[in-house]
C-alpha cells in the first residue's frame, strides 16, 4: 500500500474515533434528566449510588477533552491537506476556502439551533477562517502564531483553574422549571437554546486560542511528515508525550474537583490527543489493512459530519422528552449503566446507518448536500468573474 493510501486510511480511522469519542462524552449529557443545564450542575450527583458515581467519573474522565482535541487536530490537518491540494492544482490560497467556512458555520448553526446546544462545527468553521489566512503565510509565522495562541490559553486556563480550586463555584441545586428536556417538545428545545445562546456558546469562546493553536500544529504536523512511514520518531514522541499526559490528566481529573476537570478538559487532554493520533497513525502504519471494527469506525470518519450530526439526532430521540424521554424516566440507580447501554445502542445505529449508506454513495448525506451547496457557490462565482472578465475587455 502507497503512503498516500495508508495517510487516508488512517486519517478515516481517526475521524470515525473522534467521532465516536466525542459521543463517549456526550451521552452523559443525553442520560442527565436536565440535559445541559443538569451537567453543567452536576445534577445526578447525589443521586446516583456511590459505586456507579465511580465507574461514571472514570469513564467520563476517559473520554473527557481527549476527542474533542482529537477532532480539532483532525481539522487542522485537513486545512493543510486542502492547502496543499490547492497549491499542486495552481490556485491561490486561501482562495475559496472562506465559503467552505462559511457552509461549515451554516451547518454548525442549523445543528445548534435544531439539535444540540453542545455543537462544534460553529467554532470550527471560524478558528478555520483564521487559519486558512494562516497557513499562507511563513512557517516561521505561523510558528509564531501557534505558540503565541498556545501561550494566552495555558495563562486563561491556569488562572481558571486557580480562581475555581480557591473560590469554587458552587452547582445550582434548584432543579430546572420548567424542563424543556423532559417535558418540553422539540420546538420548546429550540427557543431554549435560543434563549441561553451566551452561555451555551461561551466554550467555543473560551477556547478559541487553544482551536487555533491545535489547527496549526495539525497542520505542522503533516509538514513534518506524521503521516508518513518516516514520521516514526515523531510519533513515537508525540506517543511519549500522550500517555504521560493521560496519566496526569486521570490523577488530576479524578482528583481535582471542578477545577481539576476544567484543567484536564482544556490542558492536559489536548496533550493526550497528539498521543492518541500518533498511536492510530502508527497502527495503521504497521497494520494497514482492517478488520471488521476497523472498517466499520473508518465509514463513521468518511460520513464524519453525517454521524456527528446523526448520532446527537438519534441520542436525543432516546433520552429527550419529545422523543422516547428514557432520561427522564431512568432509575437513579440505574442512570450509570443504562448510559453505557444508550451508547452502544446509538454506536451501533451510527455505524450501521454509516456502512449502508456507503454501499451507494461515497459520501454522507449532510456531506453531499454541502458539496452541492459549495458547486452552486463556485458556479455563480465562476459565472461572475467571467462577466466581469468580459465587461473589462469590452471597449468603451
Amino acid at each position: 500500500m502507497s503512503s498516500g493510501a495508508v495517510r487516508y486510511g488512517s486519517l478515516d480511522l481517526l475521524r470515525g474515533i473522534a467521532i465516536l469519542g466525542t459521543l463517549a462524552t456526550n451521552i452523559w449529557i443525553f442520560t442527565n434528566p436536565e440535559g445541559f443545564i443538569g451537567y453543567l450542575n452536576g445534577s445526578t450527583i447525589a443521586t446516583t449510588p456511590p459505586a456507579w458515581r465511580a465507574v461514571e467519573s472514570v469513564l467520563q474522565q476517559f473520554a473527557q477533552g481527549k476527542f474533542l482535541g482529537l477532532l480539532t487536530l483532525m481539522f487542522g490537518i485537513g486545512l493543510e491537506l486542502q492547502r496543499r491540494s490547492a497549491v499542486r492544482a495552481g490556485a491561490a490560497w486561501p482562495g475559496r476556502y472562506p465559503w467552505r467556512a462559511g457552509l461549515l458555520l451554516i451547518d454548525g448553526i442549523l445543528h445548534f439551533v435544531l439539535v444540540v446546544e453542545f455543537d462544534v462545527l460553529m467554532g470550527y468553521a471560524a478558528t478555520g477562517i483564521v487559519v486558512a489566512y494562516l497557513l499562507a503565510t511563513t512557517e516561521r509565522a505561523q510558528r509564531a502564531w501557534m505558540i503565541a495562541a498556545a501561550t494566552v490559553h495555558v495563562v486563561l486556563i491556569t488562572a481558571l483553574t486557580v480562581v475555581l480550586a480557591v473560590a469554587p463555584v458552587a452547582p445550582d441545586g434548584n432543579p430546572l422549571d420548567p424542563n424543556p428536556y423532559a417535558d418540553g417538545t422539540w420546538f420548546d428545545l429550540v427557543l431554549f437554546r435560543l434563549e441561553n445562546l451566551l452561555v451555551f456558546r461561551l466554550e467555543p469562546v473560551l477556547i478559541i486560542a487553544l482551536s487555533i493553536a491545535m489547527f496549526l500544529l495539525g497542520a505542522l504536523l503533516v509538514r513534518r511528515g506524521l503521516l508518513e512511514p518516516t514520521g516514526r520518531r515523531l510519533r513515537r514522541t508525540l506517543m511519549i508525550i500522550g500517555g504521560i499526559a493521560f496519566v496526569a490528566d486521570m490523577v488530576i481529573g479524578l482528583g481535582g474537583g471542578i477545577a481539576g476537570l476544567v484543567f484536564t478538559r482544556y490542558g492536559t487532554a489536548p496533550l493526550v490527543a497528539l498521543g492518541i493520533l500518533a498511536l492510530v497513525v502508527e497502527f495503521v502504519e504497521r497494520r494497514p489493512e482492517r478488520g471488521f471494527v476497523g472498517r466499520r469506525i473508518q465509514d463513521v470518519g468518511r460520513t464524519a459530519l453525517s454521524s456527528y450530526v446523526l448520532q446527537n439526532l438519534v441520542a436525543s430521540a432516546i433520552c429527550y422528552g419529545w422523543g422516547l424521554g428514557l432520561a427522564a424516566r431512568l432509575d437513579p440507580a440505574a442512570r450509570v449503566p443504562a448510559t453505557i447501554g444508550i451508547y452502544v445502542v446509538v454506536v451501533v445505529v451510527v455505524v450501521t446507518a454509516a456502512a449502508i449508506w456507503l454501499k451507494r454513495s461515497s459520501r454522507g448525506p449532510v456531506e453531499l448536500a454541502w458539496l452541492w451547496s459549495f458547486e452552486r457557490i463556485t458556479r455563480a462565482l465562476d459565472r461572475r468573474a467571467a462577466h466581469t472578465a468580459r465587461a473589462s475587455a469590452t471597449p468603451s
